[in-house]
């Protein structure tokens, strides 16, 4: 006899799934024991699309997954359909022609990954370099790794709900209300609002439902680790419906500041999302989204890594009194005045679509979003050498997308558009130097000491796209794609750095010095105009009904930026960054085998980039700013698997091996150890945080333990490569290839109240990692160090 199960019960029998689910979604019903129809009815709710298409494509495809059974008694192992709309229809996810990896909102939370630093322990060929919010990166296949870019887009784009976050710090919240991500990887923008050169990650939250859905969840764990969720949705009339959500999260951090015993790398983070669902009928429907989120926190901590070959840094700051924290293994620093970082963002967006007779479809997108970023940085020392510095943002940007949809289901299937991005940013870089600065500088009396410089910059784009995309069915086997968008943008900034305040007056050498670092500046008028074009063709044969063989040739390009930071010994000519151009072939195949029980992925890439931007370390002004680092190519494999073996046996695993190097880069920064102002890297296998080999793997397993009641097991294991940490390719800056155990157990009920709790560990063996590394003054480096092993507690309940 069949059991009822709703969504609710699929959400449920889901969460603590861990990384491996990447290609399984909300859908996979393995471990549920769900009736496959209803798992596709729940992954209709994530395709992000109008509810009538939505379900005219799971009604096609729900006859092929039935053949699972439907019950948890008939159920047998079978993986399940994941629909996407990457190319603007809603569609399985192994007929798109593309290298992808979804992962559902379930998987998320029962990886115990909340925040998006944590994303490359489940994505293939996935590179986070995170500080902070803003020195925040996305990198795929070894490309994107451009932190701290305020006047520059990121080389990977990050859509929130069809909406582009223009820095990749707007991604820095704690996950909420999450059902659905997706990783394109290679060139991207004929479908999505911005040229992109690396990938783009599509985060698509949770819509109101019609139905009451309510939860609420409690976790608990080591290093003073609390959070709490809470969502609410249902029907406000027959034509529309609403849903709330909100967060609170708090943790100590797990890094010790021995100046006072306190623990920093941690603090406080808290959002809400409310939103409005109207659906008159199948011929309209529009979502309207408004989010806050805020954070206070000590991010930013980083630990001394090594002196470099000098060792100058250690001696200058005997010099002052101060012993740093010399071992990383520690986690430990020595900080007066600490660092910290406050954080806040929000928006309002709405999607508007229109179903005619035909089954053609217009969608609007209209979206408002602000980002304020506000730091405070230490010099790493307990003594007043520098007091605070750092650099504050303040972004706003307005988006307008215009889409035209042909029927589906014709010999020829078309995507037409239009895309406006406006944005307003303004930063301000800032030094506060204490009494101790001449000294630990090796600076003339009274140069720097007690003097503090500002240096406000603006910047303002507007960028302008049409687009379109076609797909020729020519055979019931073979499917044709060609793509194009023209993009424009003009790009316009000034950046003044006021006199410097403070400190003794001086003359001669001190003056000299004084001014050399902090002395007034006024860039003028910067601008940069552009147009880009962004092409794709692709191939798609169908060898088997279930096997689908893929090629595409693409070109992306990203416009160039402006550096919003006083510029070193380049000059104003400096200030200004090159375009990224890449040309990439993609070859593959999508497969379901032995029964759709192993779903098995895998694709060939190289991709050549002109003009790659990437981020250098100015050794004179102590600055990080961006450069184009020359001409790169990365040339690799990727396999992805999802396996079924048995009733209630999940296991996942992907891995990529990426072969990343300089074609040609001869004025690159030099690593300390090498003498010269420029070196040249070409032909070498340098690119900052592109580690060769990445994997992943997962294990799941669940049964029933007594009457209405289902225990689980989740397991994974990441790895990365050694890799270098910073563009100078120093062999004092490389990071250690490391893995990391994530574990959880837990027992849920299969009927009657809906509850859920879990016990879990990251990093279970407790490994010393890092994730990324930064240049130093006198040629040293510091480190970001992942979290150690944390143990905590789960409780979910929905009612």
């Amino acid at each position: 006899m069949t059991k009822p199960f709703n969504r609710t019960a699929i959400a449920l029998a889901l969460l603590g799934a861990f990384a491996g689910t990447a290609n399984a979604s909300p859908v996979v019903a393995a471990v549920a024991g769900a009736p496959s129809g209803v798992a596709l009815a729940f992954a209709e709710t994530a395709a992000g699309d109008a509810a009538a298409t939505a379900a005219t494509a799971a009604a096609a495809l729900e006859p092929q997954a039935a053949t699972a059974g439907a019950s948890a008694e008939s159920f047998v192992g079978a993986v399940q359909t994941v629909l996407v709309t990457t190319r603007r229809r809603v569609e399985s996810s192994q007929s798109v022609p593309t290298p992808m990896t979804v992962l559902g909102g379930d998987v998320l939370e029962g990886s115990r990954i909340y925040r998006v630093q944590d994303l490359q322990q489940l994505l293939p060929s996935t590179t986070i370099n995170y500080v902070h919010a803003r020195q925040l990166s996305f990198a795929v296949r070894g490309l994107g790794n451009n932190p701290a870019s305020d006047g520059l887009e990121g080389s990977v784009g990050i859509y929130l709900d069809n909406v582009y976050l223009a820095r990749p710090g707007m991604a820095a919240f704690d996950a909420l209300d999450v059902q659905q991500l997706e990783l394109l990887r290679g060139p991207q923008g004929t479908l999505f609002g911005k040229n992109t050169t690396a990938g783009v990650l599509n985060i698509s939250t949770k819509k109101p439902t019609f139905g009451p859905e309510r939860s609420v969840e409690l976790s608990g764990g080591q290093f003073g680790y609390v959070q709490g969720k809470v969502s609410l949705s249902g029907p406000v009339t027959d034509q529309v419906a609403a849903r709330f959500s909100a967060y609170k999260t708090h943790d100590d951090g797990y890094i010790t500041n021995r100046y006072n015993g306190r623990k920093v790398q941690g603090g406080d983070r808290q959002g809400v999302r409310g939103q409005l669902l109207y659906e008159p009928g199948s011929a309209f429907s529009l979502r309207v989204i408004a989010d806050y989120n805020e954070e206070n926190s000590n991010n930013g901590t980083l630990v001394f890594f090594n002196a470099g070959p000098s060792g100058r840094a250690i001696a200058q700051a005997a010099l002052v009194g101060a012993t740093p924290v010399l071992d990383p293994a520690a986690r430990a620093v020595d900080l007066d005045s600490g660092s910290s970082v406050t954080v806040h963002q929000g928006g309002v967006s709405a999607e508007a679509n229109w179903t005619f007779g035909d089954d053609a479809k217009l969608t609007s997108i209209t979206a408002w979003r602000r980002w304020n970023f506000v730091p405070q940085n230490d010099d790493g020392l307990p003594v007043p050498v520098t007091l605070n510095v750092g650099a504050s943002a303040n972004h706003r940007q307005f988006t307008q997308e215009l889409r035209w949809s042909t029927p589906s289901g014709r010999a020829v299937e078309s995507v037409f558009g239009g895309y406006y991005y406006y944005q307003e940013l303004s930063n301000n870089s800032f030094t506060v130097n204490g009494p101790l600065a001449d000294i630990y500088n090796g600076n003339p009396a009274g140069a720097w000491a007690n003097v503090s410089s500002t240096a406000p910059g603006e910047l303002r784009v507007n960028s302008y796209a049409l687009f379109g995309q076609s797909t020729w069915h020519a055979t019931d086997k073979l499917d044709l794609t060609a793509g194009v968008r023209a993009s424009y943008e003009d790009k316009w900034a000034r950046v003044i750095r006021n006199a410097p305040t403070g400190g003794a007056a001086v003359t001669g050498a001190a003056l000299g010095a004084r001014n050399g670092r902090y002395g007034a500046f006024d860039s003028g008028d910067l601008s940069l105009t552009q147009s880009s074009p962004t092409a794709l063709l692709s191939a798609g044969y169908k060898l088997q009904p279930d096997v689908l063989l893929y090629g595409s040739l693409s070109h992306g390009e990203k416009s160039g930026g402006i550096n919003l930071a006083v510029p070193g010994a380049g000059g104003v000519a400096s200030m200004l960054v090159g375009a990224e151009r890449a040309n990439a072939l993609e070859l593959g195949f999508k497969s379901s085998l032995l029964d759709n029980r192993l779903q098995l992925n895998g694709n060939v890439f190289a991709t050549i980039v002109h003009g790659y931007q990437s981020n250098a370390y100015d050794h004179v002004s102590r600055t990080q700013y961006l450069t184009n680092a020359g001409d790169v190519r990365t040339r690799g494999i990727e396999v992805e698997a999802i396996a079924t073996p048995f009733r209630g046996l999940t296991l996942r695993a992907n891995g990529s091996f990426n072969d990343a190097s300089y074609l040609r880069y001869t004025n690159a920064p030099c690593a300390p150890e090498r003498a010269g102002a420029f070196c040249d890297l070409s032909g070498r296998n340098a690119l900052v945080n592109a580690p060769r080999w990445i994997g992943n793997l997962g294990a799941q397993y669940s049964r029933a333990v007594a009457e209405g009641l289902q225990g689980y097991v989740n397991a994974n294991y990441a790895y990365r490569g050694a890799t270098y940490g910073t563009l100078d390719a120093s062999e004092y800056a490389t990071i250690p290839s490391y893995s990391v155990s994530n574990l959880s157990v837990g027992l849920r009920s299969t009927r009657g109240a809906a509850w859920d709790v879990s016990l879990w560990v990251k990093n279970a063996f407790d490994k010393h990692y890092y994730t990324s590394l930064w240049n130093s003054g006198f040629g040293s480096y510091n480190a970001v160090i992942g979290t150690p092993r944390t143990a905590g507690i789960t409780g979910r309940y929905e009612f």
